[in-house]
């Protein structure tokens, strides 16, 4: 049952295009588990349960932010070494 935010699940072309990538982008995260996901049907067609894809996303931010701060932190650290 869809809520105000869409479908529970998502079918990877779906993630795909809220991600602006590939399917087969999308199929690497879930094969390294970075992206949880289910195989339903017969056919083992996966489904991203949509509450686990904002947990995706907002980690990729924390990770971002986290690089930035390393590497703004090695930046200062390198202008603050004195010259030989």
């Amino acid at each position: 049952m869809p809520d105000e935010n869409g479908p529970r699940f998502l079918a990877i072309p779906d993630v795909a295009d809220e991600l602006a990538a590939t399917n087969i982008q999308v199929r690497s995260l879930i094969k390294s588990g970075d992206l949880p996901a289910i195989q339903i049907g017969g056919r083992g067609q996966w489904r991203i349960e949509r509450s686990k894809l904002e947990e995706y996303i907002a980690d990729a931010y924390r990770r971002a932010e986290q690089t930035v701060a390393d590497e703004t932190a090695k930046k200062e650290q390198q202008e603050n070494e004195p010259d030989d």
